[in-house]
């Protein structure tokens, strides 16, 4: 939808859009606070609120809006063009079907009965009389308060224009009333718990794309942008659309970062080691030690194979590898393939086989150690899991602890990524993954940025396409953009398994023609939840805990599903909570006996896990054991672009 919504927005015949934008700066200064616009030496006029707009130069706003409808027909070509080759399937009705069929049951609780129909209609007429009543006072001189205010955090409205003039004072108040009526809307629908999860999601996107500051007329620091560069903004945001819709491959590929500046191998995932072992799913990295003498027990990282792993080894001052080489650890790390249509049936059993248990092999080959500590990250903490319950089965006792960042083996508290989960939506993802053999990692990556619209996609929208500007380079941005395709078998049996049946906690999973009982996971494990996370909900990797059958310890970092995991403790951000063993869903009571902890929750891990096993060796330098390097860190299978 965003490439119609903002060519609709934006082609305009040069004439009607050079009046309206005059028109609506117009009004905007005319709805100040008294007194009214000063004139100024250099053509332009103030209010008290300072507002500011210059008079545009009508040639060259004319000539730009010119310049603007070209590449606002390049931008059309490069969407329409893969479609008409075959090159893309649109699927925007499929999408737009099961958003009207979701909230037409919400509609259809509320017009079934004409009593509830008419107190939806008054408690929207109500808010707009009283937030109109404001307005008139205020414009009479009278002092009145807001009617309503944007959440905490809510930085869209951050311009002080959005408080001091009256027009988009009122226009704000308008938005965020009718926001509150949605809400509620949904809220108080008597429908099923599923149909009023994906309601409330859809409704939040639908309320999130229609925000005053996501359109140029309607948002004060746009129409200052626009008139001050007169529109070379949105010359420069349309010619930076269509890039991007070209980049995506007749989809837009939102760019968050400067690309640019960012190179695996170059500036980021630069922790020295080699690669010193691979097969078709994984490479497997064992870093080069920093110090001395190293723990004897080496430690074992399985990321996710939906993201690349380098986002635990970013720069070097952002590094948890690195941070734990410098700790005198010896680190081995799992790069997973970035696979395509000869991947589709390598099913979940063979992420485990030629991933963790492969790894375990290699570790044993190259350094002697069969005793290994391993930590598994998002979906990777999952994989690990089942892999633990499969080796306790066969009393395989390698592993002798397991550290997990945000993931999840409960998904009965999955959060908004449950919207996507229902046999339909289901058998339609496998559908489209029956044709390719694999998920474009786009799909995954557009999920994730929908669930924090308001942070990863609107204000990209604005600050790129809108304001024409550049975003600044920002390595964990970078990363998100970096997308991994995933393998049919294997993601269909994920999504079935864990997010539709919710098999693994209930002891139901079967794998290899065995039942998986984490129960049987005797070992000691580090559970880490992140609070605001909107992945792996801290209450979903809480209620995890139980379902171990030996000891957790359960952690919350403040923060989100990145951020709070990657967090130096030379940062000195955020905190984390320590407390009792987990005992409900409640996650908020928790924390409320919980102990807050200022910093970085990595000291107490390493605290943690070093208590376990603390005998020292001589560091092992990678390539001197069983196992010759292949290739030097990153190795080849991270640099796969999707």
């Amino acid at each position: 939808m965003v490439p119609e919504e903002v060519a609709a927005q934006n082609l305009a015949t040069p004439d009607v859009a050079a009046r309206a934008l005059t028109s609506q700066a117009t009004a905007s200064a005319q709805h100040q606070p008294p007194p009214t616009g000063v004139p100024r030496s250099d053509g332009t006029k103030t209010s008290e609120s300072g507002f500011k707009f210059a008079a545009a130069d009508i040639e060259r706003f004319s000539h730009n809006l010119a310049r603007l409808v070209e590449q606002g027909g390049r931008a059309l070509a490069a969407y329409l063009r893969p479609r008409e080759e075959g090159r893309v399937a649109d699927e925007i009705a499929a999408d737009l079907s099961e958003v009207a069929k979701t909230l037409g049951h919400v509609a259809e609780y509320w017009l079934a009965d004409p009593q509830r129909t008419a107190e939806l209609q008054n408690r929207l007429g109500k808010a707009y009389l009283e937030l109109w009543a404001v307005a008139a006072k205020r414009l009479a001189g009278e002092p009145a308060p807001d009617i309503v205010e944007p959440a905490p955090g809510d930085k869209r409205f951050s311009d002080p224009e959005w408080t001091s003039n009256q027009f988009f004072d009122f226009l704000k108040q308008v938005y965020l009333l009718t926001s509150q009526w949605a809400d509620k809307l949904v809220a108080d629908a008597d429908v099923d718990a599923h149909t009023r999860r994906k309601a409330e999601f859809y409704m939040r996107q639908i309320v999130n794309a229609l925000a005053p500051t996501n359109f140029i007329l309607t948002n004060p620091e746009l129409l200052r942008e626009t008139f001050s560069s007169n529109a070379e903004n949105l010359v420069r945001g349309m010619q930076m659309l269509a890039e991007d819709i070209e980049a995506g491959g007749g989809e837009l590929k939102i760019r968050q970062s400067d690309s640019s500046m960012f190179e695996v191998g170059r500036n980021l995932a630069l922790t020295p080691g080699k690669v010193i072992f691979q097969n078709e799913l994984m490479q497997l990295i064992q870093y080069a030690p920093s110090t001395e003498t190293v723990l004897k027990r080496p430690l074992l990282i399985v990321p996710p194979w939906i993201n690349k792993y380098y986002v635990l080894d970013l720069t070097p001052e952002k590094s948890f590898i690195k941070w734990c080489v410098d700790q005198g650890i010896t680190v081995f790390c799992i790069s997973w393939v970035n696979p395509d249509a000869r991947l589709a049936q390598r099913s979940f059993d063979d992420y485990i086989r030629e991933g963790p248990l492969a790894a375990l092999d290699a570790i044993k080959e190259a350094i002697g150690e069969d005793k290994v500590h391993a930590i598994g990250y998002c979906v990777g903490g999952t994989l690990l899991a089942v892999t633990l319950a499969a080796m306790a089965a066969r009393h395989d006792d390698r592993i002798v602890s397991a550290t997990l960042f945000a993931a999840q083996v409960d998904f009965t508290y999955a959060g908004d990524l449950k919207v996507f989960v229902d046999e339909e939506q289901v058998a339609s993802i496998e559908k489209k993954m029956a044709e390719r053999g694999y998920l474009e990692g786009s799909a995954m990556a557009g999920v994730f940025n929908l669930l924090r619209s308001n942070d990863l996609i609107w204000p990209y929208v604005i600050n790129n396409y809108l304001k024409g500007k550049a975003p600044f380079p920002f390595d964990l941005l970078y990363w998100n953009s970096d997308a991994t395709r995933m393998p049919a078998a294997n993601h269909s049996f994920y999504l079935r398994n864990c997010y539709l049946e919710n098999k693994l906690s209930k002891g139901k999973m079967v794998l290899g023609n065995s039942l998986i009982d984490l129960k049987a996971v005797k070992i000691p494990i580090y559970n880490l939840a992140t609070r605001e996370d909107h992945i792996a909900p801290a209450k979903s990797v809480m209620v995890g805990s139980k379902c171990f059958g030996g000891d957790v310890r359960f952690v919350v970092a403040g923060s989100g599903h990145i951020a709070g995991v990657v967090n130096p403790p030379a940062k000195r951000k955020y905190q984390y909570w320590t407390g009792p063993k987990p005992r409900n869903a409640d996650i908020n009571g928790w924390l409320a006996k919980a102990k807050e902890h200022p910093g970085s929750w990595w000291p107490d891990w390493l605290l943690w896990i070093t208590r376990q096993s603390p005998t020292e060796v001589p560091a092992r330098i990678p390539g001197t054991g069983g196992l010759k390097p292949i290739e030097d860190a990153p190795g080849s299978y991270v640099k796969v672009k999707s």
